[in-house]
Protein backbone atom coordinates (compact mmCIF):
# COMPACT_ATOMS: atom_id res chain seq x y z
CA UNK A 1 0.00 0.00 0.00
CA UNK A 2 1.73 3.39 -0.76
CA UNK A 3 2.16 5.78 1.87
CA UNK A 4 0.75 9.28 1.03
CA UNK A 5 3.46 11.74 0.89
CA UNK A 6 2.71 14.14 4.16
CA UNK A 7 2.08 17.83 3.60
CA UNK A 8 5.16 20.06 4.49
CA UNK A 9 4.87 23.69 5.71
CA UNK A 10 7.87 24.77 3.37
CA UNK A 11 8.20 28.34 5.51
CA UNK A 12 8.83 26.46 8.76
CA UNK A 13 11.66 24.76 7.49
CA UNK A 14 14.94 26.44 7.61
CA UNK A 15 16.99 28.07 4.53
CA UNK A 16 18.97 30.79 2.85
CA UNK A 17 16.00 33.28 3.46
CA UNK A 18 16.12 33.28 7.31
CA UNK A 19 19.34 31.55 7.97
CA UNK A 20 22.20 34.65 8.39
CA UNK A 21 25.83 33.42 7.72
CA UNK A 22 28.93 35.87 8.68
CA UNK A 23 32.71 35.05 8.51
CA UNK A 24 34.38 37.24 10.74
CA UNK A 25 38.01 38.46 9.63
CA UNK A 26 39.37 36.05 12.03
CA UNK A 27 37.67 32.87 10.20
CA UNK A 28 34.90 31.88 12.45
CA UNK A 29 31.63 31.59 10.98
CA UNK A 30 28.35 32.13 12.65
CA UNK A 31 24.71 31.23 11.29
CA UNK A 32 22.11 32.21 13.02
CA UNK A 33 18.04 31.55 12.94
CA UNK A 34 15.73 33.28 14.81
CA UNK A 35 12.74 31.55 16.75
CA UNK A 36 10.67 33.86 18.97
CA UNK A 37 7.99 30.82 19.47
CA UNK A 38 10.14 29.64 22.84
CA UNK A 39 12.53 31.79 25.00
CA UNK A 40 15.10 29.59 25.00
CA UNK A 41 18.84 29.70 22.38
CA UNK A 42 20.90 26.79 21.47
CA UNK A 43 24.82 27.13 20.75
CA UNK A 44 26.35 24.56 18.30
CA UNK A 45 29.46 24.11 16.85
CA UNK A 46 33.22 23.59 16.15
CA UNK A 47 36.87 23.34 16.10
CA UNK A 48 38.95 21.73 13.27
CA UNK A 49 40.96 20.35 16.30
CA UNK A 50 39.86 16.48 16.00
CA UNK A 51 41.88 13.47 16.91
CA UNK A 52 43.04 13.24 13.65
CA UNK A 53 46.03 15.43 15.05
CA UNK A 54 46.82 12.65 17.98
CA UNK A 55 49.93 11.02 18.01
CA UNK A 56 48.86 6.97 18.24
CA UNK A 57 51.14 6.52 21.46
CA UNK A 58 48.65 9.29 23.04
CA UNK A 59 45.60 8.63 21.13
CA UNK A 60 42.48 10.38 23.03
CA UNK A 61 44.71 13.73 23.43
CA UNK A 62 41.92 15.74 21.49
CA UNK A 63 38.92 13.95 23.54
CA UNK A 64 41.21 14.55 26.69
CA UNK A 65 41.58 18.28 25.94
CA UNK A 66 38.30 19.00 25.09
CA UNK A 67 36.58 17.68 28.25
CA UNK A 68 39.45 19.13 30.22
CA UNK A 69 37.79 22.79 28.82
CA UNK A 70 35.54 23.28 31.89
CA UNK A 71 37.91 22.53 34.48
CA UNK A 72 39.12 25.39 34.85
CA UNK A 73 39.24 29.16 32.28
CA UNK A 74 39.90 32.35 32.60
CA UNK A 75 39.32 33.61 36.06
CA UNK A 76 36.77 30.90 37.12
CA UNK A 77 37.94 27.55 38.55
CA UNK A 78 35.75 24.03 37.89
CA UNK A 79 33.20 25.20 40.69
CA UNK A 80 32.17 28.97 39.65
CA UNK A 81 31.81 27.91 35.90
CA UNK A 82 29.55 25.22 37.20
CA UNK A 83 27.61 27.58 39.45
CA UNK A 84 27.91 30.44 36.93
CA UNK A 85 25.51 28.00 34.23
CA UNK A 86 23.73 25.91 36.94
CA UNK A 87 22.25 29.79 38.28
CA UNK A 88 20.42 30.58 35.49
CA UNK A 89 19.70 26.89 34.26
CA UNK A 90 22.15 27.26 31.24
CA UNK A 91 24.02 24.07 30.07
CA UNK A 92 27.34 23.80 28.32
CA UNK A 93 29.44 20.99 26.88
CA UNK A 94 32.40 19.94 25.01
CA UNK A 95 33.82 16.87 23.09
CA UNK A 96 35.84 15.52 20.21
CA UNK A 97 35.44 13.74 17.01
CA UNK A 98 38.05 12.77 14.19
CA UNK A 99 37.81 15.98 12.62
CA UNK A 100 36.95 18.16 14.84
CA UNK A 101 36.11 19.55 18.61
CA UNK A 102 32.56 20.05 19.26
CA UNK A 103 30.63 22.51 22.12
CA UNK A 104 26.97 22.91 22.63
CA UNK A 105 25.13 24.35 24.95
CA UNK A 106 21.17 25.92 26.02
CA UNK A 107 20.00 28.87 27.96
CA UNK A 108 17.41 31.62 28.31
CA UNK A 109 17.75 34.07 25.43
CA UNK A 110 18.74 36.71 28.13
CA UNK A 111 21.40 34.66 29.00
CA UNK A 112 23.43 34.06 25.93
CA UNK A 113 26.16 37.15 26.80
CA UNK A 114 26.83 34.72 29.88
CA UNK A 115 26.98 31.59 27.73
CA UNK A 116 29.08 33.08 24.98
CA UNK A 117 31.30 34.57 27.96
CA UNK A 118 32.24 30.60 29.21
CA UNK A 119 32.39 29.27 26.15
CA UNK A 120 35.02 32.10 25.01
CA UNK A 121 36.56 31.69 27.89
CA UNK A 122 36.64 27.60 27.45
CA UNK A 123 37.96 27.80 24.21
CA UNK A 124 40.65 30.76 24.26
CA UNK A 125 41.97 30.56 28.58
CA UNK A 126 41.42 26.83 30.31
CA UNK A 127 43.93 26.92 32.81
CA UNK A 128 44.12 22.80 32.55
CA UNK A 129 44.48 23.05 36.76
CA UNK A 130 46.83 19.91 37.77
CA UNK A 131 44.36 18.64 40.17
CA UNK A 132 40.90 18.74 37.94
CA UNK A 133 42.92 17.18 34.94
CA UNK A 134 44.22 14.10 37.05
CA UNK A 135 40.61 13.68 38.33
CA UNK A 136 39.28 13.46 34.73
CA UNK A 137 41.94 11.03 33.77
CA UNK A 138 40.82 8.56 36.33
CA UNK A 139 37.02 9.09 35.00
CA UNK A 140 38.47 8.27 31.28
CA UNK A 141 40.12 5.57 32.21
CA UNK A 142 37.42 3.92 34.72
CA UNK A 143 35.07 4.34 31.34
CA UNK A 144 37.50 3.01 28.76
CA UNK A 145 38.01 0.00 31.73
CA UNK A 146 34.21 -0.25 31.84
CA UNK A 147 34.37 0.08 27.33
CA UNK A 148 36.31 -2.48 27.40
CA UNK A 149 34.69 -5.45 28.60
CA UNK A 150 31.19 -4.56 26.64
CA UNK A 151 30.46 -6.59 23.64
CA UNK A 152 28.66 -4.25 21.37
CA UNK A 153 30.82 -1.53 22.43
CA UNK A 154 34.29 -3.64 21.38
CA UNK A 155 32.23 -5.18 18.35
CA UNK A 156 32.21 -1.72 16.76
CA UNK A 157 35.86 -0.90 17.78
CA UNK A 158 37.44 -3.98 16.32
CA UNK A 159 34.81 -3.15 13.06
CA UNK A 160 35.89 -0.01 12.59
CA UNK A 161 39.52 -0.46 12.98
CA UNK A 162 39.10 -3.70 10.34
CA UNK A 163 37.73 -1.33 7.59
CA UNK A 164 39.67 1.54 8.40
CA UNK A 165 42.73 0.34 8.93
CA UNK A 166 45.35 2.99 9.11
CA UNK A 167 43.32 5.54 9.09
CA UNK A 168 42.07 7.81 11.56
CA UNK A 169 38.40 7.14 11.46
CA UNK A 170 39.51 3.58 12.32
CA UNK A 171 40.42 4.84 16.19
CA UNK A 172 38.14 5.20 19.13
CA UNK A 173 38.48 9.12 19.66
CA UNK A 174 38.88 8.68 23.19
CA UNK A 175 41.57 6.52 22.57
CA UNK A 176 42.64 3.43 24.69
CA UNK A 177 43.92 2.72 28.22
CA UNK A 178 47.04 2.52 27.79
CA UNK A 179 47.13 5.93 25.52
CA UNK A 180 45.15 8.24 27.74
CA UNK A 181 47.23 7.00 30.87
CA UNK A 182 50.46 9.01 29.58
CA UNK A 183 49.01 11.65 28.92
CA UNK A 184 50.70 14.84 30.67
CA UNK A 185 49.00 17.94 31.73
CA UNK A 186 52.04 19.59 29.57
CA UNK A 187 50.81 17.89 26.47
CA UNK A 188 46.96 19.25 27.01
CA UNK A 189 48.06 22.75 27.25
CA UNK A 190 50.40 22.01 24.04
CA UNK A 191 47.42 20.78 22.47
CA UNK A 192 45.43 23.65 22.93
CA UNK A 193 48.42 26.19 21.87
CA UNK A 194 48.79 24.49 18.34
CA UNK A 195 45.41 22.89 17.39
CA UNK A 196 42.97 25.60 19.02
CA UNK A 197 42.08 29.25 17.18
CA UNK A 198 39.37 31.07 15.43
CA UNK A 199 40.20 29.83 11.88
CA UNK A 200 37.72 27.10 10.76
CA UNK A 201 35.48 27.81 13.67
CA UNK A 202 31.60 27.30 13.05
CA UNK A 203 29.42 28.89 15.51
CA UNK A 204 25.17 28.12 15.07
CA UNK A 205 22.84 29.72 17.46
CA UNK A 206 18.98 29.42 16.93
CA UNK A 207 16.45 30.73 19.53
CA UNK A 208 15.04 34.00 20.65
CA UNK A 209 17.56 36.51 19.02
CA UNK A 210 17.71 38.15 16.46
CA UNK A 211 21.29 37.64 14.22
CA UNK A 212 22.11 41.03 14.60
CA UNK A 213 22.52 40.32 18.05
CA UNK A 214 23.87 37.42 17.87
CA UNK A 215 26.75 38.37 15.72
CA UNK A 216 27.24 41.78 17.55
CA UNK A 217 27.30 38.96 21.10
CA UNK A 218 29.86 36.86 19.15
CA UNK A 219 32.40 39.49 18.05
CA UNK A 220 32.49 40.77 21.47
CA UNK A 221 33.72 37.65 22.86
CA UNK A 222 35.75 35.86 20.35
CA UNK A 223 35.78 38.64 17.56
CA UNK A 224 39.87 39.58 18.37
CA UNK A 225 40.47 36.18 18.77
CA UNK A 226 43.85 35.42 16.95
CA UNK A 227 46.18 32.33 16.93
CA UNK A 228 49.16 32.49 14.47
CA UNK A 229 50.20 29.21 16.01
CA UNK A 230 46.85 27.15 15.02
CA UNK A 231 48.23 24.51 12.59
CA UNK A 232 46.30 23.13 9.95
CA UNK A 233 44.85 19.83 9.32
CA UNK A 234 46.88 17.04 8.24
CA UNK A 235 46.34 15.35 4.79
CA UNK A 236 44.59 12.29 5.12
CA UNK A 237 45.57 8.47 3.23
CA UNK A 238 43.35 7.31 1.05
CA UNK A 239 40.55 4.91 2.80
CA UNK A 240 41.42 1.45 0.67
CA UNK A 241 38.20 -1.27 0.47
CA UNK A 242 38.34 -4.37 1.24
CA UNK A 243 39.61 -6.75 -0.86
CA UNK A 244 38.62 -10.09 0.81
CA UNK A 245 35.89 -10.71 4.35
CA UNK A 246 37.49 -10.27 7.56
CA UNK A 247 36.73 -12.63 10.06
CA UNK A 248 37.67 -11.72 13.96
CA UNK A 249 36.18 -12.50 17.20
CA UNK A 250 36.96 -10.68 20.53
CA UNK A 251 36.60 -13.10 23.41
CA UNK A 252 35.74 -11.46 26.80
CA UNK A 253 34.91 -14.01 29.46
CA UNK A 254 31.57 -14.03 31.53
CA UNK A 255 29.05 -12.98 29.01
CA UNK A 256 25.67 -14.31 28.20
CA UNK A 257 25.90 -12.58 24.35
CA UNK A 258 27.37 -12.16 21.72
CA UNK A 259 27.32 -8.88 19.68
CA UNK A 260 27.48 -8.65 15.78
CA UNK A 261 28.61 -5.96 13.56
CA UNK A 262 29.06 -7.08 10.22
CA UNK A 263 29.71 -4.18 6.83
CA UNK A 264 31.99 -2.44 4.68
CA UNK A 265 32.64 0.98 3.47
CA UNK A 266 29.99 3.24 2.83
CA UNK A 267 29.18 7.11 1.04
CA UNK A 268 30.50 9.91 2.61
CA UNK A 269 28.09 12.52 3.20
CA UNK A 270 28.53 14.31 0.19
CA UNK A 271 28.10 11.65 -1.64
CA UNK A 272 25.72 11.98 -4.98
CA UNK A 273 24.27 7.89 -4.14
CA UNK A 274 24.36 8.84 -0.65
CA UNK A 275 20.59 9.66 -0.52
CA UNK A 276 20.18 6.14 -2.63
CA UNK A 277 21.95 4.24 0.06
CA UNK A 278 20.35 5.98 2.90
CA UNK A 279 16.51 4.95 1.60
CA UNK A 280 18.09 1.30 0.67
CA UNK A 281 19.82 1.44 4.25
CA UNK A 282 15.97 2.09 5.56
CA UNK A 283 14.89 -0.73 3.51
CA UNK A 284 17.53 -3.43 4.73
CA UNK A 285 17.41 -2.67 8.78
CA UNK A 286 15.26 0.31 9.83
CA UNK A 287 12.16 1.17 8.99
CA UNK A 288 9.08 -0.77 10.50
CA UNK A 289 10.28 -3.38 12.58
CA UNK A 290 14.04 -3.07 11.99
CA UNK A 291 13.70 -3.45 7.67
CA UNK A 292 14.32 -6.48 6.27
CA UNK A 293 17.12 -7.88 8.37
CA UNK A 294 15.28 -7.13 11.92
CA UNK A 295 12.18 -9.42 10.49
CA UNK A 296 14.34 -12.07 8.91
CA UNK A 297 16.84 -12.74 11.73
CA UNK A 298 14.83 -11.27 14.70
CA UNK A 299 11.30 -11.96 14.27
CA UNK A 300 10.97 -15.35 11.60
CA UNK A 301 14.25 -17.26 12.91
CA UNK A 302 14.11 -15.80 16.46
CA UNK A 303 18.19 -15.84 16.35
CA UNK A 304 18.86 -12.23 17.40
CA UNK A 305 17.59 -9.97 20.34
CA UNK A 306 18.16 -7.55 18.36
CA UNK A 307 19.34 -6.38 14.61
CA UNK A 308 19.18 -3.40 12.74
CA UNK A 309 21.48 -1.41 10.02
CA UNK A 310 23.05 1.45 10.26
CA UNK A 311 24.32 4.13 7.36
CA UNK A 312 27.37 6.12 9.03
CA UNK A 313 28.50 9.25 6.58
CA UNK A 314 31.34 11.15 7.46
CA UNK A 315 33.25 13.66 5.42
CA UNK A 316 35.68 11.97 3.94
CA UNK A 317 33.81 8.18 3.87
CA UNK A 318 31.64 6.36 5.77
CA UNK A 319 30.54 2.60 7.12
CA UNK A 320 27.50 0.54 6.07
CA UNK A 321 26.98 -2.34 8.40
CA UNK A 322 24.76 -4.49 10.94
CA UNK A 323 24.31 -4.82 14.10
CA UNK A 324 23.20 -7.76 16.11
CA UNK A 325 22.64 -9.20 19.73
CA UNK A 326 22.92 -12.93 19.55
CA UNK A 327 22.75 -15.95 21.89
CA UNK A 328 26.54 -17.54 21.17
CA UNK A 329 25.30 -20.79 20.33
CA UNK A 330 23.24 -18.98 17.20
CA UNK A 331 26.87 -16.84 15.92
CA UNK A 332 27.04 -18.70 13.19
CA UNK A 333 23.69 -19.09 11.68
CA UNK A 334 22.57 -15.59 12.71
CA UNK A 335 25.93 -13.79 10.63
CA UNK A 336 24.74 -16.86 7.46
CA UNK A 337 21.47 -15.15 7.10
CA UNK A 338 22.43 -11.52 7.43
CA UNK A 339 24.74 -12.56 4.72
CA UNK A 340 22.13 -13.36 2.91
CA UNK A 341 20.09 -10.96 3.06
CA UNK A 342 22.59 -8.74 2.12
CA UNK A 343 23.07 -11.05 -1.20
CA UNK A 344 19.19 -10.52 -1.75
CA UNK A 345 19.88 -6.73 -1.37
CA UNK A 346 22.36 -6.67 -4.09
CA UNK A 347 20.84 -8.84 -6.18
CA UNK A 348 17.54 -7.73 -6.34
CA UNK A 349 15.68 -4.19 -6.52
CA UNK A 350 13.95 -3.49 -3.12
CA UNK A 351 10.00 -3.44 -4.45
CA UNK A 352 7.75 0.20 -5.34
CA UNK A 353 5.99 -0.20 -1.62
CA UNK A 354 9.53 -0.64 0.36
CA UNK A 355 11.25 2.50 -1.37
CA UNK A 356 7.64 4.66 -1.02
CA UNK A 357 7.31 3.68 2.42
CA UNK A 358 10.77 4.76 3.20
CA UNK A 359 10.51 8.00 1.29
CA UNK A 360 7.14 8.97 3.12
CA UNK A 361 9.15 7.76 6.50
CA UNK A 362 11.83 10.32 5.74
CA UNK A 363 9.72 13.14 4.69
CA UNK A 364 7.56 12.95 7.05
CA UNK A 365 9.93 12.60 10.08
CA UNK A 366 11.93 15.92 8.85
CA UNK A 367 10.05 18.49 10.02
CA UNK A 368 9.61 16.48 13.47
CA UNK A 369 13.53 16.81 13.51
CA UNK A 370 13.37 20.55 13.27
CA UNK A 371 10.90 21.53 15.78
CA UNK A 372 13.04 22.11 17.97
CA UNK A 373 15.81 24.92 18.33
CA UNK A 374 18.50 21.98 19.11
CA UNK A 375 17.44 19.99 16.23
CA UNK A 376 17.66 23.22 13.80
CA UNK A 377 20.74 24.22 15.22
CA UNK A 378 22.15 20.85 14.39
CA UNK A 379 20.82 20.33 11.19
CA UNK A 380 22.29 23.90 10.69
CA UNK A 381 25.46 22.66 11.73
CA UNK A 382 25.78 20.01 9.07
CA UNK A 383 24.72 21.93 6.08
CA UNK A 384 28.26 23.73 7.25
CA UNK A 385 30.09 20.84 8.01
CA UNK A 386 29.45 18.50 4.97
CA UNK A 387 28.93 22.06 2.29
CA UNK A 388 25.23 21.05 2.01
CA UNK A 389 24.10 24.73 0.93
CA UNK A 390 21.62 26.45 3.21
CA UNK A 391 18.89 25.38 0.66
CA UNK A 392 19.34 21.46 1.03
CA UNK A 393 15.93 21.44 3.36
CA UNK A 394 14.05 23.14 1.07
CA UNK A 395 15.14 20.97 -1.73
CA UNK A 396 15.16 17.61 0.83
CA UNK A 397 11.75 16.11 0.05
CA UNK A 398 12.20 16.37 -4.02
CA UNK A 399 14.87 14.83 -4.01
CA UNK A 400 13.80 12.26 -1.95
CA UNK A 401 11.03 11.59 -4.07
CA UNK A 402 13.14 11.43 -7.18
CA UNK A 403 15.31 8.37 -5.59
CA UNK A 404 14.34 5.22 -8.00
CA UNK A 405 14.76 1.35 -7.29
CA UNK A 406 17.39 1.47 -9.60
CA UNK A 407 19.23 4.06 -7.91
CA UNK A 408 19.20 2.10 -4.51
CA UNK A 409 20.47 -1.36 -6.78
CA UNK A 410 23.10 0.76 -7.89
CA UNK A 411 23.68 2.15 -4.65
CA UNK A 412 24.37 -0.87 -2.92
CA UNK A 413 25.49 -3.19 -5.61
CA UNK A 414 28.58 0.04 -5.25
CA UNK A 415 29.04 -0.74 -1.43
CA UNK A 416 27.99 -3.82 -0.28
CA UNK A 417 29.90 -6.91 -1.19
CA UNK A 418 28.82 -9.79 0.40
CA UNK A 419 32.19 -11.66 -0.59
CA UNK A 420 34.06 -9.04 0.89
CA UNK A 421 32.59 -8.23 4.56
CA UNK A 422 34.34 -7.45 7.69
CA UNK A 423 32.77 -9.69 9.70
CA UNK A 424 33.17 -8.92 14.29
CA UNK A 425 31.55 -10.39 17.12
CA UNK A 426 31.92 -9.87 20.45
CA UNK A 427 31.41 -11.98 23.17
CA UNK A 428 31.93 -15.56 24.26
Amino acid sequence: MKKATPIIAWNSLPGPEDITRVELPNGITILTRSNFESPSVVINGYLPSGSLFDPPEKLGLSYFTALALMRGAGKRNFQEIFNSLETVGASLGFSASVHNTTFGGRSLAEDLPLMLGVLADCLRTPTFPPDQIERLRAQLLTGLALRAQDTADMASITFDAAVFAGHPYGNPEDGYVETVQPITRADLVDFHKRRYGPRGAVIVVVGAVTADHVIEQIRKVLGDWQNPEQTDPPALPAIAPLTQTIRKHVPLAGKSQNDLVIGTLGPKRCATDYLAASLGNSVLGQFGMMGRIGEVVREQAGLAYYASTSLNAWIESGSWEVSAGVNPANTQRAIDLIRSEIERFVREPVSAEELENSQANYIGRLPLSLESNAGVAGAILNLERFQLGLDYYLRYPERVQRVTVEAVLEAAQHYLDPDKLAIISAGV
